[in-house]
Formats: structure tokens, sequence, C-alpha cells
């Protein structure tokens, strides 16, 4: 077996190794995320949406509309949050997804490429990592 007892495994932000209990050393916690830039987890909700109507609005987030009122943004995970979490075309009535990206995203009615009737609202935002 391998001797690791040498190998340092806490390092404070300069990349000073530090002991587990110098928790002084350490990062104070801010608000932000560790998975990327700005992280926006939002909800898609119309009664039996369909699958037609749920890649509209998911290529919408995607390629964005007006600069500065929808910009593009990264479509970082899909979820359905039912028992079976499978999304069923023409019954499923809500979709959760994160979005990730430093620009703008308003929520609205009707929501994505097309009058799809989708209304997307904001559940959460993560600000991006912060020094």
């Amino acid at each position: 077996m391998a001797d690791i007892s040498t190998v340092a495994q806490i390092y404070d932000n300069t990349g000073t190794q530090v002991a587990a209990a110098n928790a002084a050393a350490n990062k104070k916690a801010k608000e932000g995320n560790g998975i990327a830039g700005r992280t926006r987890i939002i909800n898609l909700a119309k009664p039996n949406m369909t699958q037609a109507e749920l890649a509209a609005a998911l290529v919408y987030l995607a390629q964005g509309d007006v600069s500065g009122t929808n910009d593009a943004h990264t479509v970082a995970g899909v979820s359905v949050l039912t028992e079976s979490g499978v999304f069923t075309t023409g019954v499923t009535g809500a979709v959760q997804v994160a979005i990730q990206g430093t620009g703008v995203a308003t929520m609205a009615a009707d929501f994505g490429i097309g009058s799809t009737g989708v209304t997307a609202t904001l559940i959460a935002d993560f600000a991006g990592l912060q020094a």
C-alpha cells in the first residue's frame, strides 16, 4: 500500500497547506456556487405540456432572444419532479430546468419559440463564484 502520510490534503485559498482544524485560514462562506457561473433553476409550467412545447422553451433558453432581455444560456439540466421522474407528453404539467450564463433571463408567460403557452418562473438563482 502506498504511503500517503506526506501528501497534503487541505489547502487555503493561497495554496498553502493548513491543518484541518484551522478554519480561519479557509475562505469565508459567501453566496455563490461551485457549479459554474451564475446558475438559475427555473420552472416551466403548462397543463398537459407537449414535447414540442417543452422543446420550444428549451431552444429559446439556449438561443436567447433580445439581447439584454433574454440572453442565450447553457441548459445544464432538465428534470421532472414527479414520482416517476419521467416527462410524459400531453400529461406532464411542470419541468424544472437549470440554466447557466451571465446574461439576463426574463421569466414570462408564453415562454419559448412560437406560442407555447408555457409559463417560466424563477425557483432559485445562484450567483457565480466570488472572491
